[in-house]
C-alpha cells in the first residue's frame, strides 16, 4: 500500500506494491486509507521546516480509482447500481486526500515517475510541486474516455491550476495524454527529468530547499488554503486566518 519514512525535516511517502497489479496504485478504499493514516502522522509530527515528498513504486504513479473493486462489490451484491454506488463511495473518500494534502503545514512534491491517470492525477496534482520523468509517464484524465463526468473537486483544483483555458480543453475535453515536456509548458508540471531516479532526487532537492526555510507551518497551510478557495469549500477545508506567533 504505501510506506513513511523521515530524513531529517523531509518525510519521504511511497507508494508500494509487490505485483505489476499492485504497483498500479489504484485508488481504492484501503489504500485512500493507507495515505490519510500516512498524512495524519505527517501532519503530527511536522515542524516548521519539514517537507513531503510522494513517490511510487513501478510504472504508474497512480492508475486513479479501482474500477475492478466496484465491478467486484457490483458482483458480489448482484447489482450493476451497486458497483456505480461503490465508484461513488470512493470519490467522496478520496475528497478526504485532498483535503489533507491542502491542509498539510509544510511544502510538498510530489516525484511523478509513471504514468498518473485520473483521480492520479489529480493525486499528483494535490502538491504544491510536481517532478515528472519524461521516460516512461504521462498525465492523463480519463474520465471522458470511460464515459464519467469530472467530480465537482477535480474540476476546480483543475482550474485552479491550469491556467490556460485551452490547455484545460486538451485535458478534460480532449482527455490528451500528455508527456513531461508538454506537461511543463501547459503548467501541469514544474520540471521534467530524463529518469525516475533524476526525478526523485528532484523532488528531494527541492523539499530540502523549501524546507531550509524553516517556514511557519501554520502559515503555509494558510496562505495555500487561500489560495484555493473554491477547493476548499468542496473538500471541507476550512480557511482561517494565521497571525505571527511573535510580533
Amino acid at each position: 500500500m504505501c510506506t513513511l519514512a523521515k530524513r531529517g525535516n523531509l518525510f519521504i511517502l511511497t507508494l508500494t506494491g509487490d505485483t505489476k497489479k499492485d504497483q498500479e496504485h489504484r485508488l481504492n478504499p484501503d489504500l485512500i486509507a493507507a495515505i490519510r493514516s500516512a498524512l495524519s502522522e505527517v501532519k503530527s509530527q511536522s515542524v516548521n521546516g519539514s517537507a513531503l515528498v510522494t513517490v511510487a513504486e513501478g510504472r504508474f504513479f497512480s492508475n486513479g480509482f479501482d474500477l475492478k473493486h466496484a465491478q467486484a462489490v457490483g458482483v458480489k451484491s448482484g447489482s450493476f447500481d451497486a458497483a456505480g454506488m461503490e465508484l461513488l463511495r470512493m470519490v467522496d473518500l478520496f475528497r478526504g486526500v485532498v483535503s489533507d494534502f491542502l491542509s498539510l503545514p509544510m511544502p510538498t512534491i510530489a516525484a511523478v515517475t509513471g504514468h498518473a491517470a485520473a483521480a492520479g492525477m489529480i493525486l499528483a496534482m494535490s502538491h504544491d510541486y510536481v517532478m515528472m520523468t519524461s521516460s516512461r509517464a504521462v498525465m492523463y484524465m480519463s474520465e471522458l474516455d470511460i464515459g464519467m463526468s469530472l467530480p465537482d473537486y477535480f474540476t476546480e483544483l483543475i482550474l485552479a491550476k491550469i491556467g490556460s483555458p485551452a490547455a484545460r480543453r486538451e485535458v478534460m475535453l480532449r482527455a490528451a495524454k500528455v508527456g513531461a515536456e508538454e506537461a511543463v509548458k501547459i503548467g501541469i508540471v514544474d520540471s521534467a527529468h530524463d529518469s525516475a531516479e533524476e526525478v526523485f532526487s528532484a523532488a528531494v532537492r527541492k523539499a530540502e530547499e523549501l524546507a531550509a526555510r524553516k517556514w511557519s507551518g501554520a502559515a503555509y497551510a494558510g496562505i495555500r488554503k487561500a489560495m484555493y478557495p473554491e477547493v476548499c469549500k468542496l473538500v471541507g477545508v476550512k480557511i482561517e486566518p494565521v497571525a505571527p506567533s511573535k510580533l
